[in-house]
């Protein structure tokens, strides 16, 4: 069931949302949705890295709905809940894994601080712990890209509580 189709997506090519929910690669690759994490780590680092709060929360809501139109564009094409190759989702959410990191990038090189971003990222999006697999009912996109938001939520206060015993 697929309800919101914005007018400016339904003029899209299939080519051109399914490329673009996939990243270009995501039906190319084994572990599309850990490299599509990986780029997220560039998305962050060229769109959100210093931005000042305000920025960086319209920015990312912005990117966040364009996701979900694509993504659930892209699964209604396919004709499949929630395809594997859509990594959209994965790239968009990692932002905000890293919204409360002031505290560690005193205390850490910012390497230390994405590498683990990352790898708390991965496993929360693949563990889907504390109510995360539940929010892929949703329907359309919105179910594609809310666990992956609220996996970046689990990491971000993973980190803040790193940060927290780090002072």
């Amino acid at each position: 069931m697929y309800v919101f189709r914005p007018f400016w997506v339904k003029i899209l090519s299939s080519r051109i949302i399914i490329g673009m929910a996939t990243l270009f690669i995501g039906e190319k690759i084994m572990a599309p949705g850990t490299m599509g994490s990986f780029l997220g780590l560039f998305w962050y680092t060229l769109f959100f890295y210093g931005d000042h709060f305000i920025i960086f929360w319209l920015k990312f809501i912005a990117s966040a709905y364009v996701a979900m139109v694509i993504c659930g564009e892209a699964e209604f094409r396919l004709g499949k809940k929630d395809p594997g190759c859509v990594i959209l989702d994965e790239m968009v959410a990692m932002p905000l894994c890293f919204i409360a990191i002031g505290g560690l990038r005193k205390r850490l090189s910012m390497w230390i601080i994405l590498l683990s971003g990352f790898l708390l990222f991965r496993f929360f999006d693949i563990v889907k712990p504390f109510g995360i697999k539940r929010l892929q009912n949703f329907h359309g996109g919105i179910g594609i890209v809310i666990d992956d938001l609220l996996a970046a939520i689990y990491t971000a206060c993973t980190l803040l509580f790193a940060g927290e015993l780090l002072s």
